[in-house]
């Protein structure tokens, strides 16, 4: 117990802890790309926020994107860091621009996976990823 307030890392337990915070942002994440993901290709008329002027269509698609095909790869730890971009922009726009006049309630939950997969793209995906496994083979 005396270890509980040291500053020096450890870094098997950091990547552990890099493993188990990807897992639950990315699954987390995937409870709001899964049913993007069904109405994309669902027969319903797609009726979605166009934010920053590209079409419903293709903010939906890119909201899709990156919340379904993005919170996969950082799941799976592979090109973690430039999975991480497109979903930062997302929850950027959601947090900023969408929810903008709704209050601090409603821009919370986009700004705290913003800050999550900004922690991810700054430190990559850790050594229990694809990214660790493929790069070691190298």
């Amino acid at each position: 117990m005396k270890n509980a307030y040291t500053t020096s890392l450890n870094l098997q337990n950091t990547d552990f802890g890099l493993l188990l915070f990807r897992i639950f942002i990315s699954g987390l994440m995937l409870t709001h790309g899964v049913p993007k993901l069904i109405t994309f290709f669902g027969s319903e008329e797609i009726a979605f926020a166009d934010p920053i002027g590209l079409g419903e269509t293709v903010s939906f698609t890119f909201a899709v994107f990156a919340e379904f095909v993005c919170a996969i790869l950082i799941l799976l730890g592979w090109s973690t860091r430039f999975a991480a971009i497109p979903l930062i922009i997302t929850m950027a726009v959601a947090a900023i621009i969408v929810h903008w006049t709704d209050g601090f309630g409603r821009q919370e939950l986009p700004l705290l996976y913003m800050g999550g997969f900004l922690l991810l793209f700054f430190t990559g995906a850790g050594k229990f990823s694809l990214d660790y496994y493929l790069l070691k083979r190298k």
